[in-house]
This record gives structure tokens, C-alpha cells and sequence, in this order.
């Protein structure tokens, strides 16, 4: 039987946002002393009523012993919206003083005590804690920790081999390790040259999500004023940004060493980047070969190429290692060693922070207390996003590694036993103090929907460089001012928040960081009970958009035949829907359609020499060239009228007044266009 003390005034009835059971619909008139007996089909439960209490004393779960572990509760009963905070100076300091945890040894700092969980709350957590421990430690032991994909999790092996399950995986993670540092020492020295013999001055990383936000937010953190290679990257399939990429490296694409990071080798933005690039190597007389880096499994599609084409070196990524937790492998460590990062010190710092978050004392694990603190402000549930604020421009990037990093591994549709909860945990964030002429006032004062982790830097500038802008403050105290009072102004009006501190950005601090995550991802998702590991909501997303590119090669199907026809046949957006044998996908064609215009990769023409008397929407086109036009139509254009067209064509993407038509370049006469 669980006991609960704690419930709001003795004048209002019982209300819990997403209690275990029902509750009697009627306001029951309690007052100090009622005991409320609740029977469910796996509980009972005796609520004893006293008035002005806190209402968070409430324990975690009130789920009976025989209940399931593997099935946390989908809310804390008796967890209020009008939550009360510790606002006593007195108490708050030695709130602070109980709970900070410190790494001496990492210069690290973490501070929960502007997070208001209670001591009843910590207790009942406990056995949960002890449940998410033992399955950490199985999992670093090599089982099989992602059940969808019957794969091993081993991201902490990368920066401690000797705990690999096995020999074999222990001398892959060693030899990769030494494999990057030899060549990227090979490259800075000038021993690996370019094929005109110069030395390489920019790395251009072409990969996404995981094997572009590790690297992001690692160079942008750690990379010097002065690089020996400056890194650039190309992580969508976006053209335009592909371009200027591209453009900005101008003739230095020839020294440039291009690194293409795939696990499979199959990544459609990643592919797409990587034919873009060859293309500009093409067109520059360059040889791709030569200058090209493959970082693939084993065996992969990628792998296979980069070996049949003989390219300047290949690195391996594991089957054991997720995207989002690659940092540590050569998807991280590759582009971080070119840039001169000590990838060794970056290993260290990962290093120490997993030796200290594997104790089974929550006080002492610096990521128990991130889930625990995590848990606590958004009920286990995801009910308030976290906002990530860091207080240093090098920690920029840091939210949006961390976006990936705890959403992709959170946000899943069902458990480990099949039932349907919808998890996740909503991350954004902003630098500090440019949060604070952003979006403060609504955290403050606005819908209070989520809690707050600050990322505190304490050295500002390296030893002697520092100077003082007015008697005895300097620029760097300005921001510490901004984080302090921010903090504090939050918390008045009852927001909570985390304060994540470290003593400068190196890259022992950037891989504890990193680490601190990874750890507390995966013990908030053991007391939540979901796969952390895998990602099926992105490849559904894949298989959609595959399908959007197999309708598009259709729709270009049905328009190359009727515009190569004699006399052009226009059709209608239902013509093609039904030609396509799919007119449910009316709309979808009619996007693909608008786009391709938009494009020009059709030939528009504008004239206004047919009468209006009715209106209808035409497609007129082919396989490389399409576009909807918007025709009132009285008669099939003769073929004066396409020659009228033809000489007085433009692009565009939208309709005008009176016709417009576009016609296959296919099907025109290219001479007689071109001169």
C-alpha cells in the first residue's frame, strides 16, 4: 500500500493531470485529516488529506509492488500545475550546498536545487534508479541493448576498449583510433599531399544528423582561430546550400580533402552531397579520387566504391555505434583531428565522466540526477520541453547536438512491452545572453511549458588576456551577471532550471559534456521503459519520401508522353492523377508539379490571343521539363499559335492573364529556340 501526504488546499477537490485511476467526478469537501480510500484493479491506496501542503511530496509511482517495473506510471499523482517552489534564501543555499555534484578532477559542476523534487519523490525513484544502473552495465557488457535491431550499443567502448565484450572489438576501436591520428597527422605535416603536391588546407565533411552534428558542434566549440585545415560541411541536400559551400572554397577546392560519412552508404542527402562534389571535381579538372575520404561500415555501398575507385583512405564506422553517439568514433574524431583537437584528451574527458556515471549512488552520478531532474519537471511523461542555454558562443551548437542526441533516442510512439505511450522530451535552446533579447520575456512571463538547463563556462578569457571594461568588472562578468539573474528571475516566478558548470571549454570538459548525455539519455529512457537506440519515426519518414520521389519519376512518365505527342496533349491534374492509377495522390502531384516550375525546368510561354470562356488547370511537359499552366480554353492552340509561343516565351513559375503554356523542350524545335 502506498501512503500519500501532500494534496493542495483542504477547499478544492482532487485533481491530477494524468492520475493511475479514476477519481469521483464530484468535488468531495475535504478537510485536514479525510482519508480517502481509492481502489484500482492492482492498487489500493490511502490518501491522507492535509491542507497547505506541497503538492509535489506525492511518491513517483503508485503502481503496487506486483505491478510491472518495465511499465513506469504516465504521470506523478498529486504533481499539480501550481507546483510550490523553496523560496527561502536559507533553505534554498542549503538546498544548494546538499545536492551540487562536483568532478574535481573534470572541473565539473552540476546543480540541481533550482529543480523542486522532493526528498519522498527521490526515495520512491530509487528501486527504478537501481533497475536503469543494472541495465547500463549489462548493456556496456555487450547485450543486446536494441532489441528492434538485435544490435549491441557500445559507444562507451570507444573511449574505454578494454571494456569491449571481445578482443576482436576492443583492437577495431584501437587501431581506428591510432588509423586517424596517424593520417591526420600525415595531412598537417604535409606528408599526405594533394595531387599537385601542395598540402591540403580545408576539409569539406559531407553527412547528416549524427554524422554531422557531433563534428558541428565540436569544431564550433573546440577548433582554434587558426586551423590547419579550415572544415566546412555539407549536411543537407539542399542545392543552394550545397552551392555555397562549393563557392566559398572557390580554387581551393583542389587542396581540399573531402571526408563523406555514411554507415551505409546509402543516405539519399549524404549520396546526393557526394555526386554534387564530384560533379564540381569534374568540372574543375580535379580527380575525386584523390582527395576523397570515406568514413563507411564495413562493406557498405560507400565502402565498396571508395575501395573499387582507389580513394586517399577509408575509416571504419561499427554496427554497435548509433548515429547520435558517434562523436567518440572516427565520425567525430576524424574532422576534430584534422582541425588540430586533442582527440585524446576529448577520449579522456569521455572517459572520466563514464567511470563517474556508472556509481549506483544517485547523489553522486551526475547524469542519474539529469534524468532524475528530467523526470521530475515534465512527469515522465515529456509534458514540459527542455531549453538548453548556454552561457559561452563556443557552446552554440550544443542544443542543437542535444536536439538530436535526446529526441531522436526519447521520442518513440511505443515501450519495450508494445503499449502505446508516445514518449519524448523537446529540446531548443539559444546562446546566453543573446536569449535574453530573445525569447526570456516568455519564459518568464508566458506559458510555462517547459525548464531550463544553463551551460556555465567560468573562465572567460585565457590567463593574462582579460581587462576591465569599468572599475573592477569585466566583459565576461557581464555575462555571468545575464546567466545569474536570469536564473534567478526564472526561478521567482516558479520556473525551474539545471546549471551545468565547467571551468573552461577544452576538450577533456567538450568530451565529459558529451558523455553526461549519452548517459543520461540512457537512464531516462530505462525509467521510462523505451528503446533509446533506435529511430523508426525517421525511417518511416525515409520510406515516405521515397515514395514522393517513385510518384514524381511517374507523373514525369505520363507527361513526356503526351508532350511529345502531335499535337501536344495538355491534361489536367486529374488527367495525370489517373494516368498515374493513383488519384488519391491528386495533391501530392499537383506539389510536384508546382516545384518543378518553379524550377524552370520547363519552357513557360505567355500569350493572350484566345478568348476566355472557360477555365481549367493543364500540365504540359516531359521527363526534364514540366509545369502547370492555368488555360482558358476555347480551342487546341493551332500551330501558329505555338509558334506565336515560341517566340514569345519567358519562364515563370506562376499563371497570368490569358494563356499559359509550356511545351517539352523535347518537343520544340531547340535551332529555332536557340537563335
Amino acid at each position: 500500500m502506498a501512503s500519500l501526504s501532500g494534496l493542495c488546499s483542504s477547499s478544492q477537490p482532487l485533481k491530477a493531470r494524468q492520475a493511475l485511476f479514476r477519481i469521483q467526478k464530484h468535488p468531495i469537501p475535504y478537510t485536514n485529516g479525510t482519508t480517502l480510500l481509492i481502489k484500482t484493479a492492482n492498487t489500493r491506496v490511502t490518501l491522507s488529506l492535509t491542507a497547505q501542503c506541497v503538492a509535489r511530496d506525492a511518491p513517483a509511482d503508485l503502481s503496487s509492488s506486483s505491478s510491472s517495473s518495465s511499465s513506469p506510471s504516465r504521470g506523478y499523482f498529486g504533481k499539480l500545475q501550481n507546483k510550490s517552489l523553496e523560496k527561502d534564501p536559507r533553505a534554498l543555499w542549503r538546498r544548494y550546498v546538499d545536492w551540487l555534484y562536483q568532478h574535481k578532477e573534470l572541473g565539473l559542476y552540476l546543480d540541481v536545487s533550482r529543480i523542486g523534487f522532493t526528498d519522498d519523490f527521490v526515495k520512491e525513484m530509487e528501486p527504478r534508479f537501481q533497475a536503469a544502473f543494472l541495465s547500463i552495465k549489462e548493456l556496456e557488457k555487450g547485450a543486446i541493448a536494441n532489441p528492434d535491431e538485435k544490435r549491441m550499443v557500445g559507444h562507451y567502448w570507444l573511449r574505454n576498449s578494454k571494456l569491449a565484450p571481445n578482443s576482436f572489438i576492443s583492437s577495431q576501436i584501437d587501431n581506428t583510433l591510432e588509423a586517424v591520428s596517424k593520417f591526420a597527422g600525415d595531412v598537417i605535416s604535409g606528408k599526405i599531399r594533394t595531387p599537385s603536391g601542395g598540402h591540403f588546407t580545408q576539409v569539406l565533411s559531407v553527412g547528416i544528423g549524427g554524422s554531422a552534428l557531433g563534428p558541428q558542434f565540436v569544431a564550433e566549440a573546440l577548433a582554434p582561430d587558426n586551423p590547419p585545415l579550415k572544415l566546412r560541411f555539407i549536411d543537407n541536400t539542399d542545392p543552394a546550400g550545397i552551392d555555397h559551400q562549393i563557392a566559398q572554397l572557390g580554387p581551393e577546392l583542389a587542396s581540399t580533402l573531402v571526408i563523406v560519412i555514411s554507415k551505409s552508404g546509402g543516405t539519399p542527402e549524404t549520396r546526393n552531397g557526394l555526386l554534387e562534389v564530384q560533379k564540381a571535381f569534374r568540372e574543375a579538372g580535379l580527380e575525386f579520387a584523390k582527395q576523397g575520404v570515406a568514413v563507411t561500415q564495413e562493406n557498405s555501398l560507400l565502402d565498396n566504391t571508395a575501395r573499387i575507385e582507389g580513394w586517399l583512405a577509408r575509416f571504419p564506422m561499427f554496427d554497435w555505434v548509433g548515429g547520435r553517439t558517434s562523436e567518440m568514433s572516427a565520425v567525430g574524431l576524424l574532422p576534430a583531428a584534422l582541425q588540430g583537437i586533442d582527440i585524446k584528451e576529448m577520449l579522456a574527458g569521455a572517459s572520466l565522466m563514464d567511470e563517474t556515471t556508472r556509481i549506483t549512488e544517485l547523489r553522486s552520478n551526475p547524469a542519474a540526477l539529469l534524468a532524475l531532474c528530467w523526470y521530475w519537471a515534465s512527469d515522465g511523461v515529456g509534458s514540459k520541453d527542455m531549453v538548453v542555454l548556454p552561457y559561452k558562443d563556443s557552446l552554440l551548437l550544443f542544443s542543437r547536438y542535444l536536439q538530436q542526441l535526446v529526441m531522436e533516442s526519447l521520442g518513440k510512439e511505443f515501450d519495450l512491452n508494445g503499449n502505446k505511450v508516445n514518449q519524448g522530451l523537446t529540446v531548443y535552446g539559444n546562446k546566453g545572453s543573446t536569449d535574453q533579447h530573445a525569447y526570456i520575456q516568455q519564459l518568464r512571463e508566458g506559458v510555462h511549458n517547459f525548464f531550463a538547463t544553463f551551460i556555465e563556462v567560468l573562465r572567460d578569457r585565457p590567463p593574462g588576456h582579460d581587462w576591465e571594461l569599468e572599475p573592477g568588472v569585466t566583459c565576461g562578468d557581464y555575462l555571468f551577471g545575464m546567466l545569474q539573474g536570469t536564473r534567478s528571475a526564472l526561478y521567482a516566478n516558479g520556473r525551474e532550471s539545471i546549471t551545468v558548470t565547467v571551468q573552461e571549454v577544452t576538450p577533456r570538459s567538450v568530451g565529459a559534456l558529451i558523455a553526461l548525455y549519452e548517459r543520461a539519455v540512457g537512464l531516462y529512457a530505462s525509467l521510462i521503459n523505451i528503446n533509446a537506440y533506435h529511430q523508426p519515426g525517421v525511417e518511416a519518414g525515409k520510406k515516405a519520401a521515397a515514395e514522393v520521389l517513385a510518384l514524381q519519376k511517374r507523373v514525369l512518365a505520363v507527361l513526356n508522353e503526351a508532350s511529345c505527342k502531335e499535337p501536344v496533349e495538355p491534361l489536367t491534374l486529374e488527367q495525370v492523377a489517373d494516368r498515374c492509377h493513383c488519384p488519391e495522390d491528386i495533391e501530392m502531384i499537383h506539389k510536384i508539379v508546382v516545384r518543378m516550375a518553379a524550377n524552370d525546368r520547363a519552357l513557360i510561354a505567355e500569350g493572350s490571343f484566345v478568348r476566355i470562356r472557360s477555365e481549367q488547370t493543364f500540365i504540359i511537359g516531359s521527363g526534364a521539363c514540366l509545369t502547370i499552366a492555368r488555360m482558358r480554353k476555347v480551342r487546341e492552340p493551332s500551330d501558329t499559335d505555338r509558334n506565336y509561343l515560341s517566340l514569345n516565351y519567358e519562364t515563370s513559375s506562376l499563371a497570368h492573364e490569358g494563356i499559359l503554356a509550356a511545351f517539352s523542350l523535347q518537343c520544340l524545335d531547340v535551332d529555332f529556340l536557340s537563335s
